[in-house]
């Protein structure tokens, strides 16, 4: 059974009193959320999963590098993933270590804003926000 997302349980717009009766469909339902987590060693999971109009999505489900991009320079880096620093989103999250958009994470080359949407898109973007001495 998948997460039911329709907006047929809120108050109708416009005045009107009564909303009909509306039988659940297939295309109103998710799924749950399944964090990407950070991998402790080197090893990447990702998921097919089919979505509507027969598109898949790809899920990660393990991530342990980042496409990190220099705002400065211009260039991208594959860099590791050392930590999830903080996540505005939901501070529980930084301590599970779940990525998610908008997580800052400390990579090889310095802390980064992770932009992409991991459970989305199956790969972790991010934009550099504080170099490293070291790079």
């Amino acid at each position: 059974m998948g997460v039911y997302q329709w907006r047929d349980h809120k108050k109708p717009s416009g005045g009107k009193r009564n909303w009909y009766y509306k039988v659940k469909r297939k295309y109103a339902y998710g799924r749950p959320f399944v964090p990407a987590i950070l991998s402790p060693e080197e090893r990447e999971e990702r998921v097919l999963v089919r979505a509507r109009g027969g598109n898949y999505k790809v899920r990660a489900r393990r991530v342990a590098y980042a496409v990190v991009s220099d705002p400065k320079t211009g260039k991208a880096q594959k860099a590791r993933i050392l930590k999830v620093v903080e996540t505005p989103a939901n501070r529980e999250y930084a301590r599970r270590n779940i990525i998610v958009k908008g997580t800052i994470i400390e990579t090889t080359l310095g802390k980064a804003l992770v932009t992409s949407r991991p459970g989305q898109d199956g790969i972790v973007n991010a934009v550099l926000i504080e170099p490293s001495e070291k790079a």
